[in-house]
């Protein structure tokens, strides 16, 4: 078996790279979009959206660092630009949303999506026996399921 320098099977490091790959675009697509909500959000929910907003782009901002050091670790290359994030990631960009329940309602989705494709990613790390990327894909869907359930009680 080939390995790579922290003992993984390499033609299953170079899957979980590609996949990761796509992860770090649709959080890139999600951070953008997020960002777009906090700019220009308008309407009675004004501040405490504006506040979510700002914490929810800070956390991705977050993760995008993880994932792309994560692929690095792997011994991959993160992608880094935007023409090929909107290629590869399921979120869409979103345009001057400004109400803030279209915004819930698109981060929801965002969510999902990205939810997704990290349960996909945790059935892959733990065929590698990759307990990082396994451990990350694990602690983001736990925080991000309470995430779901909060915006989702707001819309109702």
């Amino acid at each position: 078996m080939n390995t790579n320098r922290i003992g993984l099977d390499s033609e299953k490091s170079k899957v979980l790279a590609d996949r990761l790959n796509i992860l770090l675009a649709n959080y890139s697509i999600f951070y953008q979009n997020t960002r777009g909500y906090h700019w220009n959000i308008k309407g009675e929910k004004f501040f405490e959206l504006h506040l979510k907003f700002e914490e929810l782009y800070n956390d991705l901002l977050l993760k995008i660092d993880e994932v792309a050091e994560r692929i690095l670790t792997l011994g991959y290359t993160p992608e880094h630009s935007y023409s090929k994030y909107t290629e590869i990631s399921a979120i869409k960009e979103s345009v001057k949303v400004s109400d803030g329940l279209k915004a819930v309602a698109q981060i929801l989705e965002s969510f999902k999506a990205i939810i997704v494709l990290q349960r996909e990613l945790l059935s892959l790390s733990a065929e590698a026996d990759d307990e990082g990327t396994n451990a990350l894909m694990s602690d983001y869907i736990r925080m991000q399921e309470k995430l779901v359930w909060m915006y989702s009680s707001f819309l109702n």
